[in-house]
C-alpha cells in the first residue's frame, strides 16, 4: 500500500460552448472517471514506482513526486494522441486551457504548472517496452468487468472479447518518394548543414564556401527534373548523374574530414559530449549509407538494371521502411511498415503488431495473434478476416482450437458454400467495419504520415495511440449510455 493524497482540483467552469466542445469535454471527464474509479491509473503509477525503487531507495516525498510524474506522463500522452497535435502544440494548448489543465493534473488549487514541450517529450518515452501495451490490456479487461459495465455503460454485462475481427494496413513512413538521385541530394544537404554547424562552433577544416555545394547540387536536381521532357532523356539523366557522383564524392570527403575533426576535438567547442554525439551520429548515419546510395543510383540510372526491394535504400533516415505492394486505388505501392490490428465486437483494439522487417503474408500472422489474445482475455469464440488470412494451415488450426472460422475463403466456390451459414454472414458483414476502424485509427490518431522518427519511437507512438483510441471508445460508449438513459427518463 502506498499512501497518496489525491490532488485537489478546482471544479471546471460551466461553459455553454458548441457541441464539439461539450463532446470533447465529456470524453475527457469519462476517461478521467474510468482511470480513477477502476484504479488503473494508480496501479500503473505504483508499478512504475516499484521499478524505480528497485534501483535506489526513495524518501516518502520523492515517492509522491514520482507517482505524480507517472500520472501526468500518462495523461499528457493521452491528450497528445487524442488531439493529434505536435508536442509543442500540446504544451501550448494545455497551458491555455482550463479543461486540459484539469485533465493533466497541472492545475491544483494554489497554482497552475503546465509542462514544457521538452518535458512532455521525455515523458512519452520514459516507460519501458511493453508498459503501455500492458496498460491497454488492463483497460480492456476492466471494460469487460461487470462492475465497470454497470458504472460506465449502465448495463449488467461487460464488453465481450470473444469475437475477433482483424486486418492489416501500412503505416507510412515520414519520407518523400524514394527517387535514387534525390537520395544524393538528401545526403548533400545533411552533410553540408552539419559542416556549417560545426564551423559555427569553432572547428574548421580546409573547404570552399559550404553553401556553394548546396547550390551546385540544387542546380543538378533542377536539371534532372527537366530532362524527362527531352526526347533523349535517358542519355541526359546519365550525364547529370555522373556530375552528381563527382560532386557527392567531394562532399563525402569533406563530411569525413569534419566528422573526424569533431570526434577528436569536440572539447574545443561549446558543445557538451552528448550534443557533439548527436551531430556525429547524424553525419555517420549518412556517410555510412552514401556509397550504397551512389551504387544504387548508378545501377538504376546508368546501368538501367533493377535493384531488388530487399537491397534498396528507400530513405537515409528511416532504415526500417519497406516497399509494400498494396494494390489499392491511389496506393498501388506504399513505403513504411505493416501494422496488424485486431478488434473486438464493440471496436476496442485487443491485439496489434507493428512489423519491423519485410512483412510476411497475412495468413502467417493469425496463429500468433490468437495465442496472444488467448493469453490476455481467454480463448475467443470466432475469428473474422479477409481472404488474405485464409490458408489450409489456418483452417486446420481453427479446428484444433475449436474456434469458429469466419475468415473469408480464397476460393469462390468455398465462399459460396460458407455464405449459406448465417453466423458466417453476420461476422463477415461486421468485419467490413474493421476497415473503418483502421481508417479512424490512422487518420485521427496516428496521423498521415506518422511523424515519429525511427522504428522504436514509431512503435511507442502506436502503443500510445492504441491506448487512447480504446479510452476514447470507452468514454464515447459511456456518454451514449447516459444520454440514452436521460432520454428514457424524459420520455417516461
Amino acid at each position: 500500500m502506498i499512501p497518496y493524497q489525491p490532488e485537489f482540483r478546482l471544479a471546471l467552469p460551466t461553459v455553454y460552448g458548441p457541441k464539439d466542445y461539450r463532446d470533447f469535454r465529456a470524453v475527457l471527464e469519462h476517461i478521467d472517471h474510468f482511470l480513477v474509479n477502476t484504479g488503473i491509473e494508480m496501479r500503473f503509477a505504483a508499478g512504475q514506482l516499484a521499478k524505480h525503487e528497485s534501483e535506489k531507495e526513495l524518501s516518502e516525498k520523492r515517492k509522491m513526486s514520482y507517482l505524480q510524474k507517472n500520472r501526468r506522463a500518462l495523461r499528457y500522452g493521452i491528450i497528445r494522441a487524442l488531439t493529434g497535435d505536435s508536442i509543442r502544440d500540446v504544451a501550448v494548448r494545455v497551458a491555455d486551457s482550463n479543461l486540459l489543465q484539469w485533465f493533466t493534473l497541472t492545475s491544483p488549487a494554489d497554482r497552475s504548472r503546465p509542462l514544457s514541450k521538452s518535458t512532455v517529450e521525455r515523458m512519452e518515452k520514459m516507460f519501458d517496452d511493453g508498459d503501455i501495451a500492458d496498460l491497454v490490456h488492463e483497460c480492456n479487461r476492466a471494460a469487460a468487468d461487470a462492475r465497470t459495465a454497470r458504472e460506465m455503460f449502465l448495463r449488467e454485462a461487460g464488453l465481450r472479447m470473444d469475437k475477433v475481427f482483424a486486418d492489416t494496413t501500412c503505416v507510412k513512413a515520414d519520407m518523400h518518394f524514394p527517387v535514387d538521385w534525390v537520395l544524393l541530394r538528401d545526403a548533400a544537404r545533411t552533410l553540408i548543414k552539419a559542416v556549417i554547424l560545426i564551423r559555427k562552433h569553432g572547428l574548421r577544416h580546409r573547404i570552399g564556401p559550404p553553401d556553394e555545394f548546396l547550390r551546385k547540387m540544387n542546380r543538378l536536381c533542377i536539371e534532372m527534373t527537366h530532362t524527362r521532357k527531352k526526347p533523349d532523356a535517358p542519355k541526359h539523366r546519365k550525364k547529370i548523374l555522373r556530375r552528381m557522383k563527382k560532386l557527392i564524392a567531394v562532399i563525402e570527403q569533406h563530411g569525413w574530414n569534419y566528422c573526424n575533426l569533431l570526434e577528436s576535438e569536440w572539447t574545443e567547442t561549446d558543445w557538451s559530449e552528448s550534443e557533439a554525439a548527436v551531430v556525429l551520429s547524424r553525419m555517420k548515419n549518412v556517410l555510412d549509407q552514401l556509397p550504397a546510395a551512389v551504387r544504387q543510383a548508378h545501377e538504376r540510372i546508368i546501368g538501367e538494371r533493377r535493384v531488388p526491394n530487399k537491397d534498396k535504400i528507400l530513405s537515409l533516415y528511416e532504415s526500417n521502411s519497406h516497399v509494400l505492394v498494396r494494390g489499392k486505388a491511389g496506393a498501388e505501392v506504399e513505403f513504411g511498415n505493416a501494422l496488424y490490428l485486431a478488434e473486438q465486437e464493440d471496436g476496442l483494439i485487443i491485439d496489434w503488431k507493428f512489423i519491423k522487417e519485410q512483412p510476411p503474408s497475412d495468413s502467417t500472422l493469425l496463429k500468433d495473434s490468437v495465442t496472444r489474445i488467448t493469453s490476455e482475455y481467454g480463448r475467443p469464440a470466432s475469428y473474422a478476416a479477409d481472404r488474405g488470412f485464409d490458408s489450409a494451415a489456418n483452417r486446420e488450426a481453427f479446428e484444433e482450437m475449436g474456434l469458429f472460422n469466419a475468415v473469408c475463403p480464397r476460393s469462390p466456390v468455398s465462399l459460396t458454400e460458407r455464405l449459406l451459414d448465417s453466423d458466417f454472414r453476420e461476422l463477415q458483414k461486421r468485419r467490413g467495419s474493421t476497415e473503418a476502424r483502421i481508417g479512424i485509427f490512422k487518420n485521427a490518431y496516428l496521423g498521415r504520415p506518422l511523424k515519429s522518427k525511427g522504428f522504436k519511437n514509431r512503435r511507442i507512438r502506436i502503443e500510445w495511440c492504441v491506448l487512447t483510441h480504446n479510452l476514447w471508445k470507452i468514454a464515447v460508449m459511456a456518454a451514449q449510455a447516459r444520454e440514452e438513459s436521460q432520454e428514457q427518463k424524459r420520455a417516461s
